[in-house]
């Protein structure tokens, strides 16, 4: 079938020649000829020269998603291509010792737009941030399944609420079986060295969030004879990594009784005593509060909110309540201990959360110094043209004398 000629506008233009890989619905697609989501266009200017082929995805915000050059063929043939580059760069540039949970298809920055693939174990996760895939994910299928051998292919949907139904969606099936065998409902695997228990069919994630697995590498060896205090715990691999680095004692928060009895799990898998340390159930804020009162200090406070969450008793967002949080963490944190802050919100970037560590410093009256920043680790990867590509802030502070 021929493509569809598209023409977009001026903007459009500037940001296709400067590599940017989304179109955004504007007035000039609305003019564009009908089509279905996962038919190819080929985006045009007003001149009618070619620009670049893309992926329709009509109705959405983002309405087409560049793949590549003119008589661009969507087929498994190419789609093995682009899975193929895709591992070639894991097995060149991702050290991955003692671990078997990771991404091998990070969408914008490994060519397939709209698309993530995750391993766990012997299992793949297919994830789509893009309805234009729906139509061709039996090829994909088939193209994971022939290169890779999974044990199972399981695609896990991403409905349209996810904000709101994180906190309720802790035992609903997200997840379906696309190929192989079905896994069983905690799958162990590996990170560091680590075990973790993920779902693939329940809930909204997995239990395990594969970007910050060099971050939680890096805890492991701060945390000796450390008191910590993990905040946002969710299912406690930040937890697990302080406690397994040697730390005294790990204070994990978390609203959700679901994720924290999941934390415990993990400390069981990795031979540590969750007697030994503390999991308390509770919003963050009202938590830090009542430690406070109890005169509680920690040498490392560590905090990894979702960009957006709710509990019966308070609302928080990145953007605005960061400051706030780190204000009533500070005077818990010992001097000289270590502020972890970290936000996996795209809409932020890093020179304005910056400013909300800043203001929250400000309003404890602390002096904070960073002494490291960090992102994603390489199984993430994220072309120079795609901004957005790069979301993860990772910042590790030193909390100085007042």
């Amino acid at each position: 079938m021929e493509a569809l000629s598209c023409v977009v506008g001026p903007e459009s233009v500037r940001m296709l020649e400067l590599g940017h890989p989304w179109i955004i619905a504007d007035a000039y697609t609305k003019k564009w000829p009908a089509g279905s989501a996962g038919d190819l266009v080929e985006l045009v200017d007003a001149s009618g020269r070619f620009l670049a082929t893309a992926l329709l995805d009509p109705g959405e915000r983002i309405v087409a998603r560049v793949l590549g050059g003119k008589g661009l063929r969507l087929g498994e043939r190419w789609l093995a291509q682009r899975v193929e580059d895709a591992l070639e760069l894991r097995r060149s540039h991702v050290p991955l010792d003692e671990t078997d949970a990771y991404r091998l298809v990070n969408g914008e920055g490994d060519g397939l737009p709209g698309i993530t693939v995750d391993r766990y174990g012997d299992y793949l996760m297919v994830q789509l941030y893009c309805g234009g895939w729906r139509p061709h994910l039996p090829e994909l299928t088939r193209v994971l399944a022939g290169t890779l051998k999974p044990a199972g292919i399981y695609e896990k949907t991403r409905p349209r609420n996810t904000r709101e139904l994180e906190a309720v969606s802790d035992t609903k099936r997200y997840g379906r079986l696309l190929a192989g065998t079905s896994a069983p409902p905690r799958l162990p695997v590996r990170e560091n060295g680590l075990t973790f228990l993920v779902e693939l069919e329940r809930g909204l994630n997995t239990g395990l969030f594969l970007d910050q697995r060099a971050n939680r590498r890096q805890l492991m060896a701060r945390t000796a004879g450390k008191r910590v205090l993990n905040l946002f715990a969710y299912t406690g691999a930040f937890s697990v990594a302080a406690a397994a680095g040697g730390a005294s004692r790990v204070t994990s928060v978390d609203a959700s009784p679901t994720y924290t009895d999941w934390a415990k799990a993990h400390f069981e898998a990795n031979s540590l005593n969750p007697k030994r340390h503390e999991f308390i159930v509770g919003d963050c804020m009202d938590t830090l509060a009542e430690l406070a009162r109890r005169q509680e200090r920690f040498d490392i406070v560590l905090m990894d909110p979702p960009y957006f969450s709710t509990t019966s008793k308070s609302r928080f967002t990145t953007r605005g309540g960061t400051s706030d949080l780190v204000a009533a963490a500070l005077p818990l944190l010992a001097e000289g201990g270590l502020l972890i802050t970290s936000s996996n919100h795209q809409k932020v970037d890093l020179a304005d959360y910056l400013k909300e560590l800043r203001r929250g410093a400000l309003q404890a009256g602390s002096t904070v110094r960073v002494i490291s920043l960090a992102g994603q680790p390489e199984d993430f990867p994220y072309p120079v043209t795609f901004p957005e590509g790069r979301y993860l802030k990772y910042v590790v502070s030193v909390k100085g004398r007042t």
